[in-house]
């Protein structure tokens, strides 16, 4: 998969869902994040709700393994194991993999962002926001981060007005992007949803 590749189908599924929330009873969550999240780098996928995982590819993994224990500071395929196991759907091992590969390179906003996602899917929302403002410290305008920082701040954390927030700068830096009409939708979806001023003009 290509590295700049978006890998959740923004327009029915997840502002659908954010819409439906926002009108339901906010009743509380349980211990499946509610809502897709984009990963930064493309190896990994993350995978929508209902949507199969990919295997892993045992032989690869071994192969990963050996280089990483060969090349104790290389980021690189402790990132390429991240990937695949968050591919495969096995998020714990993820982490661990994006930790070693973060505890290496903490400058890469991409890897930073994969981890947080990680940590959502883990049900650690407060994890993955620490770790995406980690990220925008490295890159205030990293688009996907602000993205997904929306995500966890609507569904891991129920505050409407940060999602918007983080939405409304997505689109300011980077409004035709794909990141920037994924953002738009969610800000539209919060407006039809809650419009008694989640977004833009408090």
């Amino acid at each position: 998969m290509r590295a700049d590749s978006i890998v959740f189908a923004v327009a029915g599924v997840l502002f659908g869902v954010i819409v439906g929330w926002v009108l339901g009873s906010q009743q509380a969550r349980t211990t499946v994040p509610a809502a897709p999240v984009a990963q930064a780098t493309a190896q990994g996928a993350a995978q929508q709700p209902g949507s199969q995982a990919i295997p892993l590819d045992q032989e690869r993994v071994r192969a990963l393994e050996s280089v990483a224990q060969q090349n104790p500071r290389d980021a690189q395929p402790r990132m390429q194991l991240g990937n695949m196991y968050f591919d495969a759907e096995q998020y714990p091992q993820a982490i661990s993999w994006y930790e070693q590969a973060f505890a290496l390179d903490a400058k890469d906003p991409n890897l930073s962002t994969d981890l947080g996602v990680a940590y959502y899917y883990t049900n650690q929302p407060d994890r993955a926001i620490k770790q995406f403002e980690h990220s925008l410290s490295v890159d205030p305008k990293h688009t996907k981060t602000l993205l997904n920082m929306g995500i966890v701040r609507a569904f891991g954390k129920q505050d409407l007005q940060g999602a918007a927030q983080a939405w409304e700068q997505v689109v300011a830096i980077a409004p035709d992007s794909p990141e920037g009409q994924a953002a738009r939708k969610g800000l539209d979806g919060l407006k039809n949803a809650h419009p008694a001023g989640t977004t833009g003009d408090r």
